[in-house]
């Protein structure tokens, strides 16, 4: 736990860079993400994901704290700047995930915090546009498309009316 945290508020309110969790011999990285959502026609929740630079995955728009911002609204940029969605973010944490990301010459396990966002705004064109395809689906679709399991069960577990 950060030295400025409290037990009801585990990482400070405006997360500083870097923020690392010590574990031995390795460090392990922290990242915030957005679940991008809005409601369809029919007033069902869905779910934007995007595709990944390098694998072209399906996941989260995901990134690095952000100075002077809060998780939610660090996760909130990374939507802007990888999906072109735009909308008001809730500092709620929906969960965790984690995953193991490949850097210049090493790897290193990354804990992504996942914060809802709800989009108001689909831009046409955005930051990284060229480098990824962006989609909607169900809830339950856009699970079954993700890879790490925890994450999965964060988007199916989804409920806006909750929040």
């Amino acid at each position: 736990m950060p030295a400025d945290a409290t037990p009801d508020q585990p990482f400070p309110a405006r997360a500083q860079l870097p923020l690392k969790l010590r574990g031995g011999k390795t460090d392990v990285r922290g990242q915030f993400a957005a679940l991008c959502w809005r409601r369809d026609a029919a007033g069902e929740v869905e779910v934007c994901l995007i595709t990944s630079r390098r694998t072209k995955r399906w996941i989260v728009p995901k990134g690095w704290p952000m100075h002077k911002q809060t998780p939610a609204e660090a996760a909130a940029t990374e939507a802007w700047e990888e999906a072109g969605l735009t909308g008001h973010p809730v500092d709620r944490c929906l969960g965790v995930f984690s995953y193991v990301k490949p850097l210049s010459n090493r790897t290193t396990p990354v804990v992504v915090m996942v914060y809802p966002l709800e989009v108001l705004q689909v831009a046409s064109d955005w930051p990284e546009k060229a480098e990824r395809k962006r989609k909607w689906f169900s809830r339950r679709k856009a699970a079954s498309k993700l890879g790490e399991p925890a994450l999965r069960r964060i988007v199916e577990a989804f409920d806006p009316d909750s929040l």
